[in-house]
């Protein structure tokens, strides 16, 4: 297997040759069995797991190996598995805050990220044209996916269920400004190659979306058989039964790399307000002719989104949307620092320990 077709290139050469070790050899995760992975390289398809001192000097969940990951392994051929020794640097990282088990997002004290997906180049945000359809979870979703720094493509599917998807085209092409949008049918086949024309050979994509929105039927699709499990959405919600349980790395015939994602109930916020600011250009290009330059747009005179709003030009609905993604992260920044602090006390404490403890050693030994 040429690691090229695997996504290697020169990015993850330069840093893989940084470690120097003649012992490793670079492979790519492939699927996450809690603490094992399956992962791809040269030698072909094998387990590994991390290495004691891997273990020991991660500090969070999110250095650990995920779907997507470059990995420095060392690798027992005749046992078919491997050691885990590094993770490389990633180039891209799709995130969220992290949810408990159960589904339900952590609302106390503990704040960390959960990495979905990593050395994406491109994330198919997919939204089915039933039930599902929610123009301000996409905006959120396109939130995250420009954070992640991959590039974002909406697939609206089950056109054949929507009746009036013009209207839907031209009221998402009114939030997703020069992100590519497809309408499809993966049911009826319909519109499926427009998908295949956003895959490169060597480039991985992702797809994230609900339960029950078609991502397992269109990859089956692009992989040209039925490998993926699929179940129909519930008659009377419109909801997905959950079929993928875990994210798992494929290789399609064409050259293109797809990760296929359990449903996200849940799409938190984690990065910074970079990719905030790209979904919502046209709020922040308003703020700026605002007559204060600390407007909060509320009923201070001179306010332009407010005008826009009054005016019919701004969706009070996604200036709404807006105001509460950005809420979200100050308090998540907020929290990120005093969990930076907490880190940095207990580090102190540990050094401190220690030189206690050495020079504990020292006294008895008589040397001081």
């Amino acid at each position: 297997m040429n690691i090229s077709q695997l996504g290697w290139n020169p990015f993850f050469n330069e840093h893989f040759n940084k470690l120097n070790n003649r012992e490793f050899l670079p492979a790519r995760v492939s699927l996450e069995h809690k603490d094992r992975y399956q992962i791809w390289c040269e030698q072909g398809e094998m387990m590994a797991e991390v290495s004691g001192r891997f273990r020991h000097e991660a500090q969070s969940r999110a250095d650990f190996p995920v779907v997507g990951d470059w990995v420095a392994i060392a690798s027992r051929l005749a046992e078919n598995r491997a050691t885990i020794h590094q993770l490389l640097p990633r180039k891209t990282i799709f995130s969220r805050k992290a949810i408990l088990s159960g589904g339900m997002p952590d609302t106390g004290g503990k704040t960390d990220q959960q990495v979905l997906a990593a050395n994406v180049d491109t994330v198919f945000l997919v939204s089915g044209l039933d039930g599902d359809y929610n123009v301000r979870r996409m905006e959120r979703y396109m939130t995250v996916a420009w954070d992640s720094g991959a590039r974002p493509v909406i697939v609206l599917n089950k056109v054949d269920l929507c009746p009036d998807i013009d209207d839907v085209i031209v009221e998402v092409q009114a939030i997703a400004f020069g992100v590519t949008i497809l309408a499809i049918s993966a049911f009826q086949n319909q519109g499926l190659e427009t998908i295949s024309q956003q895959l490169e050979a060597g480039k991985t994509a992702v797809f994230l979306g609900s339960s029950g929105v078609g991502k397992s039927t269109i990859i089956n699709h692009l992989l040209g058989e039925e490998r993926l499990k699929t179940k129909e959405v519930r008659a009377y919600d419109d909801r997905g039964r959950h079929t993928t349980t875990s994210r798992e790395m494929l290789l399609l015939p064409s050259g293109g790399i797809v990760i296929d994602t359990p449903g996200l109930r849940e799409l938190q916020l984690w990065d910074n307000e970079t990719g905030l600011s790209r979904v919502f250009a046209d709020i922040e290009e308003l703020a700026r002719h605002c007559r204060f330059r600390d407007c909060e747009h509320v009923n201070e005179p001179g306010c332009a989104v407010r005008t826009a709003i009054n005016d019919g030009k701004l969706d009070a609905k996604r200036f709404e949307n807006y105001l509460k993604m950005k809420k979200e992260l100050r308090y998540l920044e907020s929290r990120k620092d005093i969990k930076a602090q907490r880190q940095t006390e207990r580090e102190f404490t540990r050094r401190i320990h220690k030189m206690l403890k050495e020079r504990e050693d020292l006294k008895k030994k008589g040397l001081i």
